[in-house]
């Protein structure tokens, strides 16, 4: 017999960026609201320096991220494979816990461009029919860039964004991003302080013609009070902040904009070690009456909601949706159902430089620290993509994200172990610098998730299954950008350097680290037949079940997807408050 909680107005599934928003958001209307993490209970206290200065516990046991006993996936490049279950985080890494990857993240606060929201628009009058391929399913996001600027504007004050703007009001400003979007605000903070590599990178890219500007970031540059009353310490650029918490209260994650200011409201509560496992439906399927979880003690808990709020990482959003039939799941063979849909993650590569005579004292770094460009990019004047025949395009960038020792990068010819090897990691750190690309990321027919008929977790439902590999179009991207970065690196008059690109015969590799930018699966769109989602992040099934995260992106756009999902956070809250508590049902109709 299932123990049955006290009814709340919102329930909210897992309490990471997304779930922080939303919590607060509605706690602050007055909505009795209960978040429900998988993980444990962890504050910005318990993390206080030096525990985090372990890249023993944090980079290479990934102590803060999930565990792949809790939180396993199976993977395959196409559906003649089988999938396995991922026993060792590789390319990406999911967060766990309070806070979730709002915590390790590396704290690159950029946004899409407002041709990113409307991609298939900007393709169908830009490429000549039928010259992309085929088997790509290129979607708009169903908002506008109006429609979201200000909540891109206000997440940013609420993560103390620091930075060059670009475009205020149609201004275009030296020292940003020319081809972002129009500002309606500059950025709240100033800009991280270069290291060597920045300038050295700025310096060569813009006597090649491109625009670089520093990284946006949520590394705070000075000290800063949100919205929220939060206040955010300036960075010391300790050197440890991509895959560990913030020591120093600097990185914005919920710990350091949100959480202390939501857990003052008496009607916000949340429960730990809670896992849900399903979305429970009335009868008649059209509403949710609830959640399902287990409790650390492995009993199971009905929690009453009139709202349910999925606001777990990508993954875990989708799989509830389809353990729990929320929505048609998706069929590659015939192109139907959405639940499961264009699932995209995205490629990278770079180029590293070595130098027997400069030191780039790597131990003084912040997350974001860097520069990078976009004038490679999908947007009006960029003619490349259809001269070769590709769409997408890629920040390039020289970042610092962090100085920790081991996994120092070394010249060709250096032994992979022994006396060599230490050696090795002894004459070569602080001596390199890397040119890097972060590509976009189209989604295909053929790559998507489900569940995977074989493979269960502890409470016996079935794993996610993903369906992924690179496709043409990615890697001719890939090839396109590597003649950029060499000619960067050319000018750059390195030593040496060695390079790391997809081929055009390369498949998706589990095992080395790319980014945790897992996109897609329940997207969001204008039309139930292509989307699980409307514009609000509202299921076109159950109106009273939003899901909330990246699984509402259509594809992967080049930029790091935190703000954009900060921002859809703040939109779809803002219409829920504004609207659907006074009326539920469905925001938009179908």
């Amino acid at each position: 017999m299932a123990i049955i909680n006290d009814e709340v107005d919102a329930v909210v599934v897992g309490l990471g960026w997304s779930g922080s928003i939303m919590s607060i958001e509605l706690a602050r209307a007055g909505l009795k609201v209960r978040a429900l993490e998988r993980g444990s209970d962890q504050t910005s206290k318990d993390f206080a320096y030096p525990m985090p200065a372990d890249q023993y516990g944090y980079d290479v046991r990934n102590k803060i991220f999930a565990k792949p006993k809790d939180a396993a996936m199976t993977v395959r490049h196409t559906v003649d494979d089988t999938a396995l279950p991922t026993r060792k985080w590789g390319s990406f890494g999911p967060g766990s816990n309070v806070g979730g990857a709002g915590l390790h993240w590396t704290a690159v606060l950029i946004r899409p461009t407002p041709t990113d929201l409307k991609l298939k628009t900007y393709a169908d009058e830009t490429y000549a029919p039928r010259q992309l391929q085929e088997d790509m399913q290129l979607q708009d996001f169903p908002v506008t860039w109006e429609e979201m600027e200000p909540h891109f504007d206000y997440f940013e004050k609420v993560c103390g964004q620091s930075g060059n703007a670009g475009n205020v009001k149609g201004e275009i400003l030296p020292g940003g991003d020319p081809f972002e979007g129009p500002r309606s605000n500059p950025m709240p903070l100033p800009a991280l302080e270069d290291t060597l590599n920045c300038s050295m990178f700025k310096e060569a890219a813009t006597k090649l013609g491109y625009h670089p500007f520093p990284n946006p970031s949520a590394n705070a540059s000075q000290a800063w009070t949100n919205p929220y009353g939060q206040q955010i310490a300036p960075c010391n650029y300790c050197g440890f902040c991509s895959k560990y918490p913030c020591l120093n209260y600097s990185k914005a994650s919920p710990q350091t904009t949100i959480l202390d200011a939501l857990k003052r409201h008496p009607n916000f509560s949340y429960r730990t070690n809670a896992e849900v496992v399903r979305v429970d439906l009335h009868d008649d399927k059209k509403t949710a009456r609830g959640v399902t979880y287990y409790n650390e003690n492995g009993e199971e808990v009905f929690q009453p909601a009139k709202i349910v709020l999925l606001c777990s990482f990508q993954f875990q959003n989708v799989r509830l949706m389809l353990l729990s039939g929320i929505g048609t799941p998706y069929d590659p063979m015939t192109g139907e159902g959405v639940v499961g849909r264009n699932y995209a993650f995205l490629s990278n590569g770079n180029a590293t430089l070595f130098y027997k005579d400069k030191n780039f004292n790597p131990f003084a770094t912040a997350g974001a620290t860097g520069q990078m460009f976009n004038d490679i990019s999908p947007r009006p004047g960029f003619e490349d993509g259809v001269k070769y025949g590709f769409i997408g395009g890629a920040k390039i960038h020289s970042s610092q994200a962090t100085g920790n020792p081991i996994g120092t990068s070394l010249p060709k010819g250096t032994p992979n172990w022994g006396a060599g090897w230490k050696k090795g990691m002894k004459d070569w750190y602080g001596h390199s610098m890397k040119v890097s690309i972060t590509t976009t990321c189209m989604s295909y027919r053929g790559n998507y998730m489900d569940l995977d008929p074989t493979y269960r977790d502890k409470y016996g439902n079935p794993l996610a299954r993903i369906t992924f590999d690179w496709k043409e179009n990615e890697l001719k991207l890939q090839q396109y950008l590597r003649d950029i970065v060499l000619n960067i690196t050319k000018e750059l008059q390195p030593d040496s350097f060695t390079e790391s690109f997809l081929k055009m015969d390369s498949h998706y590799d589990l095992r080395p680290y790319v980014s945790t930018h897992n996109v897609g699966g329940a997207v969001m769109g204008d039309d139930p037949k292509t989307s699980a989602i409307n514009k609000y992040l509202q299921s076109w099934d159950v109106h009273n079940v939003f899901a909330v995260g990246g699984n509402a992106f259509p594809q992967n756009f080049q930029a790091n997807p935190t703000d954009m999902i900060g921002a859809l956070s703040l939109f779809s809250a803002e219409k829920i408050v504004g609207e659907y508590i006074k009326n539920p049902g469905a925001l938009v109709q179908a």
